[in-house]
């Protein structure tokens, strides 16, 4: 019963990424996709949860956290691209 429940969880987070996907793809602003691009990476996180619970392994940890920090920092980066124009900005000398 419990496998089957954590089956279902994963076919549920699949079904909600091809959901995201197709907002990345025909997403009607650039705000739309960069909200979707962030919803992927939370739901590749979900997916990889469920497999560890399911594998009853810890190895699977460092990489929920690893996805956690690239999607927050792709966030961020883009966000900022999106106000600014530049993701690094310069000192102008005066």
């Amino acid at each position: 019963m419990f496998d089957t429940i954590m089956l279902l969880a994963m076919f549920l987070l699949t079904i909600s990424i091809v959901i995201a996907l197709f907002r990345v793809i025909k997403g009607p602003s650039i705000h739309d996709r960069v909200l979707a691009l962030d919803s992927i990476g939370y739901l590749i996180i979900g997916i990889v949860a469920v497999l560890s619970i399911m594998l009853d392994s810890h190895a699977y940890l460092e990489t929920i956290l690893l996805i956690g920090i690239l999607a927050f920092l792709s966030t961020i980066a883009l966000s900022r691209y999106m106000e600014r124009g530049v993701v690094i900005g310069r000192k102008s000398d005066d």
